[in-house]
């Protein structure tokens, strides 16, 4: 099981927590003028990435505020959690986060990496 560091309450389990996307995905400046075409590319399509990704993610049973993060959708290790309207990390940082280091750029202040198993191992 996930442990993932809310921006706002700290350190939750993945149950409170809700997936919600992509991140980083802009909203149409004019959805009216788009193809039927380009509004279902809009609303449906998604990379589907194997490695370090974007995610958006809600505190539902918490706070109930959005965040992004950088997840490795391989290993589920959390390279970085950063606001809403954040630019993306640098994948470079991102990666030295996944290390182990509590604390790294990009994770809430005292935010511990990911932890997979109640005894808090990494893998």
């Amino acid at each position: 099981m996930l442990l993932i560091s809310c921006p706002n309450c700290g350190p939750r389990d993945e149950t409170e927590f809700h997936y919600g996307g992509q991140a980083h995905i802009a909203y149409p400046e004019n959805p009216n003028d788009l193809t039927d075409r380009e509004w279902a590319e809009y609303l449906f399509y998604r990379e589907n990435t194997k490695g370090t990704f974007a995610e958006r993610w809600v505190h539902s049973t918490g706070c109930r505020q959005w965040f992004n993060m950088l997840r490795d959708t391989v290993s589920y290790d959390i390279h970085s959690i950063y606001a809403m309207g954040s630019p993306r990390p640098d994948i470079a940082a991102a990666d030295q986060g996944a290390a182990g280091q509590a604390g790294t750029p990009g994770l809430a202040p005292g935010a511990p990496t990911t932890s997979t198993s109640p005894e808090g191992a990494q893998k």
